[in-house]
């Protein structure tokens, strides 16, 4: 194992090793969740941006798999994100008659399943929100 500590310690260094393994998990949960290809980045600039998705992806796994122990347990995070992924956001348009359109942002309604499972996390879906009016085709601001 390469490190920056001192040899002088073997045993602080493997723990150090140990405490990583949670973060390059989540970093590959979250290639998987979003189907990156893999990254490899020669130039500085570029690095950055993957190493805050890693921190944030194991932040989003630790806190989850908490709320999970406290809420739901025998759950994993891979699982409840996998449930609550059918959930979906779209937007419907409904053209008028004066060439404008109306545009419904929704979401699905969650099944049974993700119903009982959002009440148990203490989750709530936001409310819909109202329609929106096209001016000439053109969208309203969000």
């Amino acid at each position: 194992m390469r490190s920056n500590l001192s040899p002088e310690d073997p045993a602080r260094r493997g723990r150090f090793y140990i405490q990583l393994t949670p973060v390059a998990a989540a970093f590959k949960d979250l290639k998987d969740d979003l189907r990156l290809r893999p990254l490899f980045h020669q130039v500085e600039s570029r690095i950055a941006a993957p190493i805050l998705a890693a921190f944030l992806a194991c932040g989003r796994h630790v806190s989850l798999r908490h709320r999970l122990r406290l809420h739901a347990p025998g759950l994993t995070p891979r699982a409840v994100l996998e449930k609550c992924a059918a959930v979906r956001m779209l937007d419907v348009h409904l053209p008028t008659t004066d060439g404008r359109a109306l545009v419904f942002r929704r979401y699905t309604q969650p099944e049974k399943d993700q119903r009982i499972l959002l009440a148990q996390l203490g989750w709530a879906l936001p409310p819909q929100p109202p329609p929106r009016i096209t001016a000439t085709g053109e969208l309203a601001g969000d």
